[in-house]
């Protein structure tokens, strides 16, 4: 009763702190803000996508009058281009920038030329479909006296029939692009799920330290209550509203067409990082006595966490490079995209342990301070 009462006490704390709602607040708008983020880039570099949303209005192209009627304004057309007629090239380049992205007009040699606005967000995907027009076009010229499926089979050398499996497996994606996947997937999810768990450390801190600060952290040791007994009645509420948080996160991201397989793995591994980020929050507020101190502490040690558990996700690291199937936010990126988890489970096994020796040193670390302090 009296280990619920401290935890009911910290949960209100936790609860009618402004700024932490605040935080979670900032959460949720970056969860949606990346969703949006890579969805929009997602359009703006896949030259399919744009054409399947409609996107292709944007990409105009303006081209000299003189290629009406030719191989290079049908292929132009068939990658989805809005062509804008000019009455000569320069014309057309007069034009680059505030009426079009691009301007293409063909040489003294018959060969295909471009204009482009590097500036334009729509550079790498125009650029693309400009090129396999071009390609497209030179083929037909040089073979243009070929019949039209001599024509076809160089052009597509190779057609595999692909015959799709397991179809009642399949999981619907927002947006079905390698990109948006690549970094949904292999960025976004990891770091959206783990923000929860550096906050829960910064609550830790300002628990125990605040209480410090307010000279009741004696009264508190005082009480009937054992060292290990205030320990889980301070973390108890945050380590819930941390793993809440990530679970809530899920959610939008299911309803956000962002699916996760392996669920109960993923709980039991944001468990044990809760633990893990809790019990370092612990640790520093047993030795340390002020909150200027504390954030100090906690701030290097947060920065040294997002360094080991991101910067490998997009980066090679060379002396990472052995443990990298044991960092949390690889085995997270495994869990949520796997449908057979495999040898990731004894994957997991490391950071479990480790998460849960961090919890149990810092508890030991918080006993020792208490009874030197008594």
């Amino acid at each position: 009763m009296k280990l619920m009462a401290l935890s009911r006490k910290e949960a209100y704390d936790i609860l009618t702190n402004r700024v932490y709602v605040l935080l979670v607040i900032v959460q949720v708008i970056i969860l949606l803000g990346s969703f949006a983020l890579a969805s929009v880039s997602s359009l703006a570099l896949d030259p399919g996508l744009i054409d399947k949303w409609g996107g292709s209005q944007f990409l105009k192209v303006g081209v000299p009058q003189d290629i009406k009627g030719t191989i290079l304004e049908k292929k132009l057309k068939e990658e989805n281009l809005e062509l804008i007629y000019y009455n000569d090239l320069q014309s057309a380049n007069r034009a680059l920038g505030s009426e079009t992205s691009a301007t293409v007009y063909l040489g003294e040699d018959g060969d295909v030329e471009v204009n482009i606005d590097a500036g334009s967000i729509f550079y790498t995907i125009l650029s693309e479909k400009i090129r396999r027009a071009s390609e497209s076009y030179n083929i037909e010229k040089n073979l243009g006296d070929l019949p039209g499926e001599e024509i076809d089979r160089v052009k597509e050398p190779i057609k595999l029939n692909i015959i799709e499996m397991n179809k009642e497996k399949q999981v619907k994606v927002a947006i079905e692009s390698p990109y948006f996947v690549g970094i949904m997937y292999g960025f976004m999810v990891p770091f959206i799920l783990f923000l929860p768990f550096f906050l829960a450390s910064n609550i830790v801190t300002d628990s125990i330290v605040g209480e410090k600060e307010r000279k009741t952290f004696e009264v508190l040791l005082m009480t009937p209550l054992s060292p290990y007994m205030i320990i889980f009645g301070k973390i108890i509420p945050i380590v819930l509203f941390s793993i809440l948080q990530s679970l809530a996160w899920i959610m939008i991201s299911y309803l956000l067409h962002v699916p996760f397989y392996n669920l109960p793995l993923i709980a039991l591994l944001l468990f044990f990082m809760a633990l893990g980020f809790a019990g370092v929050g612990v640790f520093i507020s047993s030795i340390v006595d002020s909150t200027k101190e504390a954030n100090s502490a906690i701030t290097i040690i947060l920065f040294i966490a997002t360094f080991i558990l991101f910067v490998p996700l997009f980066m090679d690291v060379g002396f990472l490079g052995r443990f990298i199937d044991f960092i949390p936010s690889v085995i997270l990126v495994k869990l949520s995209t796997s449908q057979s988890p495999g040898g990731v489970i004894w994957d997991m096994l490391p950071s479990l342990i480790f998460s849960l020796l961090v919890f149990v040193f810092s508890t030991l670390s918080f006993k020792k301070e208490g009874m030197i302090r008594l």
